[in-house]
């Protein structure tokens, strides 16, 4: 049985449909009651991870976790899957660990339970997601507009289906020698156990240029508006706590080297190379007309 946490995100809906297509076991966990049907086989659990005992029970003869980075406590997570039977788990984390730990401690502490938990572990430090874009809807929809600051400055934002295709690979992998992908590969156990792999698209794409793709998806015109980085730090202050928005200006604004480079985990794990953003938007036009 793999339990999927975050399971109507953008990357956890894709893990259950890749998983349940193949036929595996599945439980999707989640805080709300899905919007859309499950795939067939597919049994929901309604649990939040600030609230670990509210787990347990689809912890229960699980074989493995798709752990996010969400409430406050990853020990008592780890310790009930570890009870329930789970013996891996995959942490989805963030570049931002590896890049600027000082402003990504949450993740941080998230990766380090799950080192300390026993259980054999692999790590997707995943950047920039695609459908982050979905911020965008409402203004293109209503005036054919997307504001964002920094909107030059290009980084290579990832599909979360391509993330999601990781994981399941992941999740579903037996035993052998390390991958070489990753770092830390090869502690014994499937042939990630250990590793922490980076997650990126296949080139950097700016603001200015996701809008462009956008509009082409949608084929009508998009205008870009730049935004200051005063006006988008408000705007995300209303979504998102002070030191994640610092964290995020930052890489958007003042991206270092290894926040700008693509990784090759995902080709490498794959066998094929990581979707573009035009891709990304061609699927998520209904969201935008």
């Amino acid at each position: 049985m793999f339990v999927i946490t975050g399971a109507t995100g953008n990357v956890g809906s894709e893990l259950v449909r890749i998983l349940a297509a193949a036929g595996e076991p599945v439980t999707a966990v989640s805080r709300r009651a899905p919007e859309h049907a499950l795939p067939e086989g597919v049994r929901h659990h309604r649990a939040d991870l600030a609230e670990p005992q509210s787990l347990r029970p689809a912890l229960e003869g699980a074989g493995a976790l798709f752990l996010l980075v969400a409430g406050e406590d990853p020990r008592s997570v780890l310790e009930l899957a570890a009870a329930g039977g789970v013996r891996r788990v995959v942490l989805l984390s963030s570049q931002g660990v590896g890049t600027r730990p000082e402003q990504y401690r949450h993740p941080a502490a998230f990766e380090e339970a799950v080192r300390r938990s026993g259980l054999e572990r692999t790590v997707l430090r995943s950047g920039g997601l695609d459908s982050n874009a979905f911020a965008w809807a409402g203004s293109i929809r209503a005036h054919r507009t997307a504001a964002a600051p920094f909107g030059d400055v290009g980084l290579p934002v990832v599909d979360p289906a391509d993330v999601a295709e990781v994981a399941a690979a992941v999740l579903r992998s037996g035993g052998g020698a390390g991958t070489g992908a990753g770092t830390g590969a090869g502690i014994g156990g499937g042939p990630h156990a250990g590793a922490t792999y980076e997650l990126t698209g296949p080139v950097p794409v700016t603001p200015r240029e996701r809008a462009e793709a956008i509009a082409g998806a949608i084929g009508e015109p998009v205008r870009f508006v730049e935004q200051s980085p005063e006006e988008a730090r408000a705007q995300m202050l209303t979504f998102m706590p002070e030191p994640a928005v610092e964290g995020t200006l930052a890489i958007l604004g003042a991206p270092v080297a290894a926040e700008r480079a693509v990784s090759p985990a995902v080709e490498r794990i794959l066998g094929r190379a990581p979707r573009p953003f035009a891709a990304w938007a061609d699927r998520a036009a209904p969201a935008f007309r």
